[in-house]
């Protein structure tokens, strides 16, 4: 995807994520809900802070590339967690489990301080938007 990153002086140089990315005009709009680390059976697999914040990136993922995307066609990402001085305190691990998933690809991002989460026992959970290139790929219907 060819986004173009759009960091305005004004607000600062960003780190670890963009202020905004511009889609180009011939993309398709992706909408992936939150995702939390769950297996297919809906268990959450993850017993830490990291551990369920990778898994529940894997899954935002297995969504986009099932859709024909990757992980640089992603635009945005939003994520809640139940424990924000969690995330703070696991910031460097977290940098690592994300550049391992998404490599050096940065899009705008947003995270959340909530008090609960739907799935029992989730302490992360990930929503994206994505623009893919043209072309349809099928998609498996539920």
């Amino acid at each position: 995807m060819s986004f173009r990153i759009v960091n305005p002086g004004a607000l600062g140089k960003p780190r670890g994520w963009n202020h905004g990315l511009l889609a180009p005009a011939w993309g398709r709009l992706l909408l992936v809900a939150g995702q939390t680390d769950r297996d297919a059976d809906g268990k959450i697999r993850g017993s830490t802070f990291v551990e369920q914040f990778r898994g529940a990136l894997v899954n935002v993922l297995a969504v986009v590339r099932e859709a024909g995307g990757a992980a640089g066609d992603i635009g945005r990402l939003t994520v809640y967690v139940t424990d924000l001085a969690a995330y703070r305190a696991s910031r460097r691990p977290l940098g690592e489990a994300y550049r391992e998933l998404m490599g050096r690809h940065y899009p705008a991002m947003a995270v959340l301080e909530v008090t609960g989460l739907v799935d029992e026992g989730a302490v992360v959970e990930i929503e994206a938007t994505a623009v893919l290139p043209p072309g349809e790929r099928p998609v498996r219907d539920a």
